[in-house]
């Protein structure tokens, strides 16, 4: 399974490899898997393997007896970059795991932390959370980069019955996005436990996009390319923003801050400030993911 990882058809933004619920709860099996990871990380030449920067491991939480051997093992690759943290409750859950990070003598700089977001108390502790930092700077004790939401865990957490609707997940997957956003950081949704329907699939990424995620987690394979379509600009997305960025900078020069822009069927959309900014946002994004500017005249 692990070497699959390295020949992905469609390569996702990040692989995680997961040492806490896709391992049994068994001491020995989590040593071994622990360890198994550990030999993939050493063996694996730097060429065929993702770069640091893609490659994350699920540690298991703070309260098992495996967390503290998981960052001993797993920091002593290089290839890590990024720790994702299961059951953070609150600020002090990341307190204890940067003091665990300072503590390995590690190769591994500047560590990227994904605290997963999984219970009321993550909820209701989340501007915690979010603001935190490392009292040891982000190069010896990590640095807080993504706000995760974990559905299932939530749920269970909760009591909350899971639909297809997802209408009663609304209200905490916007606090998770709004939070990560007042903080800077990113937002992944929840994963699609329905992986062999695409069309639901698809719908739940639009979804989550709507809502201001920025990514989205996966479990199989097949979900990575319709995942990765989703949460980049459409085409007509980006040639929309990029006639409201041309037209402003029109706007601009005659004294104006805002103008209408011209919409099927004739009517027109007055487009001001917030409307500029949002058509930033989307040129940003879609610069980064690679798409195709059109040039406007």
């Amino acid at each position: 399974m692990l070497e699959k990882s390295l020949n992905l058809g469609v390569p996702p933004d990040v692989v995680i490899y997961d040492l806490e619920d896709s391992v049994s709860p068994n001491l020995l099996d989590k040593k071994a898997a622990r360890e198994r990871l550990s030999q993939f990380l050493h063996r694996t030449p730097k060429e065929n393997r993702p770069a640091s920067g893609r490659v994350a491991v699920r540690l298991n939480d703070i309260s098992t007896p495996f967390f503290e051997e998981d960052v001993a093992e797993i920091l002593r690759h290089p290839a890590v970059g990024t720790l994702v943290l299961p059951k953070v409750h609150s600020e002090r859950d990341l307190h204890y795991v940067s003091r665990t990070i300072r503590n390995v003598n590690s190769p591994s700089t500047s560590l990227r932390i994904v605290a997963s977001v999984e219970s009321a108390r993550s909820v209701i502790g989340l501007g915690g959370i979010a603001s935190w930092k490392s009292e040891f700077g982000a190069e010896k004790g990590g640095k807080l980069t993504a706000l995760l939401f974990a559905a299932e865990d939530y749920c269970a957490d909760t009591s909350v019955i899971r639909t297809t609707s997802k209408q009663e997940l609304l209200y905490v997957r916007s606090q998770v996005v709004i939070t990560a956003k007042a903080f800077g950081l990113e937002a992944i949704d929840m994963v699609c436990v329905n992986y062999k329907d695409p069309e639901y699939l698809r719908e739940e990424c639009q979804d989550g996009r709507r809502l201001g995620f920025t990514g989205k987690q996966v479990i199989h394979p097949n979900q990575v390319a319709a995942v990765n379509s989703s949460f980049v600009p459409t085409f007509h997305e980006i040639l929309r923003a990029a006639k409201i960025l041309h037209r402003m900078t029109i706007a601009h020069s005659n004294e104006k801050g805002a103008f209408g822009l011209e919409m099927e069927g004739g009517s027109k959309e007055m487009i001001d400030a917030p409307m500029l900014k949002q058509a930033e946002n989307v040129i940003r994004l879609a610069r980064a993911a690679g798409c195709d500017i059109p040039h406007m005249e």
